[in-house]
């Protein structure tokens, strides 16, 4: 049973989830909360081990959060799951994009689907600060990241590797 669940789920997320491998995690959120597969702060992990290794964010997680469920087969199956709808759509969509690329109501579609992806993202990202609001120190740091992403546009992984010098830093030097 637990398989049919990672495939089901993992399809769902492969099937549903524009914007690349960020645009996963509302999915992720609502496994979740529906099977308790893995917490709130294992997720937030899985995000971030995810973001600083090879490969698409969203495979990664699936990768990680199959096996944390049900072993290596369960890693197969959610992995295989979430790639395989994009692998049929590519397909499909490649065969008919000549005929609908400037079809009116596909660009309609596509542009309602870019301020949609981010409402989602911005709503997981408020329940993942949720617990964190608490912790001052992660709360200034998100604050000046924030602002320098504002008047910096660097790659993520810039920010990923400030977060993670402070973490350590807080780590070793609590106060």
């Amino acid at each position: 049973m637990i398989y049919w669940l990672l495939v089901k789920e993992f399809f769902k997320i492969g099937l549903f989830s524009f914007g690349g491998g960020y645009a996963t995690i509302p999915f992720l959120y609502h496994i979740s909360q529906e099977y308790e597969w893995y917490n709130l702060n294992e997720l937030t992990q899985m995000v971030a081990v995810a973001s600083i290794t090879p490969g698409p964010v969203g495979i990664n997680v699936a990768t990680y959060a199959g096996l944390k469920t049900a072993g290596i087969w369960g890693s197969l199956l959610a992995t295989t799951s979430e790639m395989l709808p994009s692998f049929i759509l590519v397909i499909i969509v490649s065969k008919l994009l000549k005929k609908f690329s400037e079809n009116f109501y596909v660009k309609s579609l596509i542009e309602t689907l870019k301020p949609i992806s981010c409402a989602l993202l911005t709503s997981v990202a408020v329940g993942l600060l949720k617990p964190e609001i608490k912790d001052i120190k992660a709360m200034i740091l998100l604050g000046i990241l924030l602002l320098i992403s504002w008047k910096n546009k660097k790659d993520p992984l810039f920010y990923i590797l400030i977060s993670a010098i402070v973490g350590v830093i807080i780590c070793f030097f609590p106060s």
